[in-house]
């Protein structure tokens, strides 16, 4: 238990977790790498052709996995709020900047790649959908946040602000989940259910599944390297900031 408390204590630490990342970001961009060149060749090359879609099914191999990531950084970018709010930690102040920017570009990607499929699909590029326009919500959640986080010329307050923020908008995140089973929406239900078998032929589903590691490992990967930059800006006048430039 003390090595555990030992370690979160460390990890608050910029300096340590600037020189700790520095071996984590080569293993995260060779996995993403990867991964992500297997998924797209299987998804979008062997994958076999969707009956009743085409050929147009086969972005849900980026759309698929951007919401799971759109959706997932929220969760961490909470936790990470309420660690700040709580012990004013300045590691998890850094790191929630960083959630921001890369769960906003998710997000994007998200939303776009979703009018791409919605055009051959429903007819439209977009429609207010419940899942869509509560996906929409959740980006300028993000763009807030970070807007927040930098509108202080102190940043302990404008890291606060974006703290409770974030803290707020989670109110957002069962309506994006559910919002498909409570409204009538054009959205399909969710492609994996942990708690039922997946209706995809193992064909499609197993490049799904490596795309979604290689979008989490590409997201470890974006989270280490902005928030390496993060660390280099706030503590640019620490003196092992000035010793790793000579």
């Amino acid at each position: 238990m003390k090595s555990l408390v030992q370690f979160f204590f460390k990890l608050g630490s910029p300096n340590w977790f600037y020189k700790v990342s520095s071996y984590l970001v080569p293993v995260f961009a060779l996995l993403s790498i990867g991964l992500m060149s297997w998924g797209l060749v299987a998804g979008l090359l062997y994958a076999p052709m969707d009956f009743k879609q085409g050929n147009s099914y086969r972005i849900i191999y980026i759309h698929v996995p951007s919401s799971f990531i759109a959706l997932s950084c929220y969760y961490m970018m909470a936790l990470l709020a309420a660690v700040y709010l709580i012990w004013r930690t300045k590691m998890a102040a850094i790191v929630l900047r960083s959630c921001a920017v890369i769960g906003a570009a998710m997000t994007f990607i998200a939303l776009v790649t979703g009018a791409i499929w919605g055009k051959p699909t429903w007819g439209t590029w977009w429609v207010w959908d419940a899942r869509v326009t509560s996906m929409l919500v959740l980006f300028f959640i993000y763009m807030g946040i970070f807007a927040l986080s930098k509108a202080y010329e102190r940043e302990e307050l404008g890291s606060k602000a974006a703290a409770i923020l974030a803290l707020v908008g989670t109110v957002n995140i069962p309506i994006i989940y559910w919002s498909v089973d409570w409204w009538f929406a054009l959205h399909q239900g969710a492609t994996l259910k942990l708690t039922e078998k997946s209706a995809m032929d193992s064909a499609m589903l197993f490049p799904l599944l490596v795309m979604i590691a290689a979008t989490y490992c590409l997201y470890v990967l974006l989270i280490l390297l902005h928030s390496r930059a993060e660390i280099i800006r706030s503590e640019q006048r620490k003196q092992w900031v000035k010793d790793l430039v000579k």
